[in-house]
């Protein structure tokens, strides 16, 4: 079987480097080939993070981003009719065939960096690398193509597919929605204090993720206390259970109703994240805002919840032209910019830290980082450094921390 023969996982790739290492397979005996072949994959390898057998991580890649019918109904958990599981297993002949293979033709330095390269990149997204590695070494040892299937079956099924499958987070860019690979990995429990705020967050999160009723979120409060830490955190608590992240800004609130259009098909549970969230006097994104999340003909999909996060509670700047005039206009001027923050069913609060509280963060991150200091001078270091940073705060017990640890 070749790859043009290819029926469900068609346009396997639209990579021009993965075709050409696809379709040169067949002529490796030509020592021309097997030049350009290794050229290519290794361009690939820094490209995809492939590692130990290129080839193997190669079809492993391709394999977990292909959206097809298959791969769709399974991420859907929607039954495989009889008549597409058949034209898959004769798909899979194709790439079981390419992970087995034993490429010998390839000279014998080539073929020792084929099947054992070790990059020196730093691993970007870990969990997506050692999700991509256990897939591929399953794939790598399956003994016919029907374990092969079952296989990507069961890994369809619990993570997904293409690009919403694997990672956590996106934003929208150049019109598209775009995965970010660079993420934060702090988990709640590293979030010091504030656990009133976090019990309520966790509690309408987990709701949502597990298709009960849960409502949009709204963190106000104090800056750097970890408001939009706390919602980052939880993409490191429930990714592996079906919850991913779009990030949003306000100049960007006119493609809301695009981007929620494309997140609505997709079985996974999303959270469009708004942080820093405020609107000038001047500013009117925040309407489209108000017609996405409750006021337009348009129902928004079950599997999306909006969470903000603000310095300010009622999001839109008051002046003192709302305080004048007659008493009807006074309060149309307020309802209007106290409508937004209304469809924000829970509503969190975030307060700076008192003395006692700040170095209680300060301990437990010179605890966490492994910082060997005495705890009176420790305290006494963080006080002065809080004189001249900016009060007590989460943000200002981290950065203190991180002049120590620099010294």
């Amino acid at each position: 079987m070749k790859l043009n023969d290819l029926i469900v996982y068609d346009r396997i790739s639209d990579d021009q480097d993965v075709l050409y290492v696809l379709k040169s397979i067949e002529h490796l005996h030509h020592e021309d080939i097997q030049h350009e072949f290794m050229t290519h994959m290794l361009r690939l390898a820094e490209r995809y993070d492939l590692h130990d057998h290129l080839m193997q991580g190669l079809i492993t890649y391709l394999l977990a981003m292909h959206e097809n019918a298959f791969t769709l109904s399974l991420e859907r958990n929607v039954t495989v009719e009889d008549n597409l599981k058949y034209l898959v297993m004769e798909d899979l002949h194709y790439f079981f065939d390419l992970m087995h293979e034993s490429y010998q033709e390839l000279a014998e330095g080539s073929l020792n960096l084929l099947k054992n390269y070790k990059h020196s990149r730093p691993i970007i997204n870990k969990e997506i690398y050692e999700l991509l590695s256990d897939l591929q070494e399953k794939l790598a040892q399956s003994k016919s193509v029907e374990e092969f299937y079952e296989i990507l079956y069961n890994h369809y099924m619990h993570y997904g597919v293409g690009k919403y499958g694997l990672n956590k987070a996106f934003r929208y860019r150049d019109d598209k929605i775009v995965s970010i690979d660079h993420i934060d990995d702090h988990t709640l429990e590293q979030l010091i204090g504030y656990e009133r705020q976090k019990k309520k967050l966790i509690a309408n999160t987990e709701a949502f993720i597990n298709g009960k009723k849960a409502n949009n979120v709204l963190l106000y409060g104090d800056n750097g206390t970890g408001k939009s830490s706390s919602v980052k955190a939880l993409l490191n608590r429930y990714y592996k259970q079906g919850l991913r992240m779009v990030e949003v800004y306000k100049h960007q609130f006119i493609q809301l109703p695009q981007i929620i259009g494309e997140l609505q098909n997709r079985h996974y549970k999303f959270i469009i994240f708004m942080d820093d969230l405020s609107f000038e006097e001047f500013e009117t994104e925040y309407k489209y805002l108000k017609a996405v999340i409750e006021g337009g003909l348009e129902k928004k999909p079950d599997n999306i919840l909006i969470y903000a996060t603000s310095n300010r509670r009622h999001l839109i700047k008051e002046t003192w032209e709302d305080r004048e005039g007659s008493e009807i206009n006074i309060n149309d001027a307020k309802q209007e910019k106290l409508s937004l923050v209304a469809r924000f069913g829970v509503q969190i609060l975030y307060t700076h830290p008192n003395k006692k509280e700040y170095l209680e963060i300060v301990d437990g991150l010179a605890k966490e980082h492994g910082l060997n200091v005495d705890e009176k001078e420790l305290h006494r270091l963080a006080m002065e450094w809080e004189l001249r940073n900016g009060g007590y705060s989460g943000r200002t017990a981290k950065q203190f921390i991180n002049m120590m640890l620099g010294q």
